[in-house]
């Protein structure tokens, strides 16, 4: 049974007061004080209210001046020409009668997943707090990464556009296969959806048929779950046990390889490097 909360204390209660009083005096401060610059900045006494007008004219003038000229023009054409191209476009979409089964699928879909964002909500926090802390730890790594994925790009780009000239010479044979193929598969339609429906109502059939086994079988492996707990939780603490043991050989040893690697480097450096003296060694032996 929920307990009722306590009411609040003469402490709490003046705290919340003397803070609603210094948040409704900030704000008066505040609105006096835009009132003021405003009087200030309009006052024809001291000058600033004409100053203030004479720049909004040369401002405008200047934003005309620039609004007429050729290129404006142009670019203000395109715009209202593609604004208009995309309304025309989307406006039959939107009344068209498919559109209507797609939006009662949206609806059916927001109604169906709202629960499940609500109960997935703290995981997804977990889950995003873990990849911020992942990815800040390896930031280091993200300026190499990007050096990768610009270097493919500048790979491909040669690929892409050799494959677009390919494409864009071709056009005419793309358009007889595209012709070829649409007449091929027309005639299968009506037997492919003939063929879809049955299978529908046979998986149906199967899947009503299967969910009371399934049923039972997922009860039955709840069950087994539930006795052998004792017995995974005894597994999992050897499992952790046993690697908890292996670290320090684990963590030696790699230590031991990388001093390995970094003496072989240097051996090969030395024996490599073009400034390197003649009957000049350099070893290093691991410690």
């Amino acid at each position: 049974m929920a307990t009722i909360p306590s009411l609040p204390s003469r402490d709490d209660v003046l705290r919340m007061a003397r803070s609603t009083t210094d948040i409704t005096g900030q704000l008066l401060d505040t609105t006096l004080n835009v009132t003021r610059i405003a009087f200030n900045t309009f006052d024809p006494r001291d000058g600033s209210g004409p100053e203030m007008l004479r720049v909004l004219r040369e401002t405008t003038a200047e934003l005309a001046e620039a609004s007429a000229s050729p290129q404006a023009q142009e670019a203000f054409y395109r715009i209202v020409d593609t604004l208009t191209r995309l309304g025309t476009t989307g406006a039959p979409l939107a009344v068209h009668p498919v559109s209507e089964p797609a939006q009662a699928l949206l609806a059916a879909l927001g109604d169906s997943l709202l629960p499940v964002l609500d109960a997935v909500e703290p995981a997804v926090e977990e889950f995003a707090t873990a990849l911020g802390e992942l990815i800040e730890a390896s930031s280091p790594l993200l300026p190499a990464a990007a050096g990768v994925v610009a270097g493919t790009l500048l790979a491909l780009t040669p690929l892409i556009r050799a494959a677009t000239g390919v494409l864009r010479d071709s056009t005419p044979e793309l358009r007889r296969i595209a012709d070829a193929l649409t007449a091929a598969l027309a005639p299968l339609m009506p037997l492919q959806v003939a063929l879809a429906e049955r299978a529908a109502g046979t998986g149906a059939e199967a899947v009503r048929a299967a969910l009371p086994p399934l049923a039972d079988l997922t009860d039955a492996a709840a069950a087994v779950a539930k006795a052998a707990r004792p017995v995974l939780l005894a597994g999992e603490e050897l499992f952790v046990s046993g690697l908890e043991r292996l670290q320090p050989a684990l963590t030696a040893a790699a230590s031991r390889t990388g001093r390995v690697a970094r003496a072989v480097a240097v051996r090969v450096s030395a024996a490599v490097s073009p400034a390197a003296e003649q009957g000049v060694v350099v070893a290093v032996s691991p410690a």
